[in-house]
């Protein structure tokens, strides 16, 4: 079926579509933004771009477009254990002819999946001074 066909069937009525305050959004696997529109459609496209969290660095899912009938066979995972400079080089590296127009979306959604990673700082409390300052 053609991408064109399904995003016509799709775009009202699926079980990833939000609805809220006048804006529609998509919990779709492999839409980056989160918005449902024909662009960055994970369920219509042919090929689509899915940046997800693990358990270190960040898994980027392409799917192939000439898998046949294999669900399982449709999805190509890489992991990037590295930091945010080389996990965006590699990414970049990776969507430079594979969706050039999702290239910003992936590397926004890696460096706030890096980010969110790293530990919290732990502040150490305040020394206090004096008999009233310890009440």
């Amino acid at each position: 079926m053609s991408s064109d066909l399904v995003w016509l069937l799709t775009r009202n009525n699926n079980s990833f579509l939000v609805k809220r305050n006048g804006i529609q959004l998509s919990r779709e696997p492999g839409n980056l933004l989160n918005l449902n529109s024909r662009k960055f459609s994970g369920l219509a496209a042919k090929k689509t771009v899915d940046v997800a969290a693990a358990p270190k660095g960040v898994t980027v899912t392409l799917r192939k477009t000439k898998a046949g009938n294999k669900p399982v066979a449709t999805a190509n995972a890489t992991t990037y254990t590295k930091g945010t400079r080389a996990s965006a080089k590699s990414v970049r590296n990776l969507l430079a002819h594979y969706r050039p127009d999702l290239e910003k979306a992936a590397l926004a959604r890696v460096a706030r999946l890096n980010e969110s990673a790293k530990p919290a700082k732990v502040q150490k409390p305040k020394k206090v001074r004096g008999v009233r300052a310890r009440v």
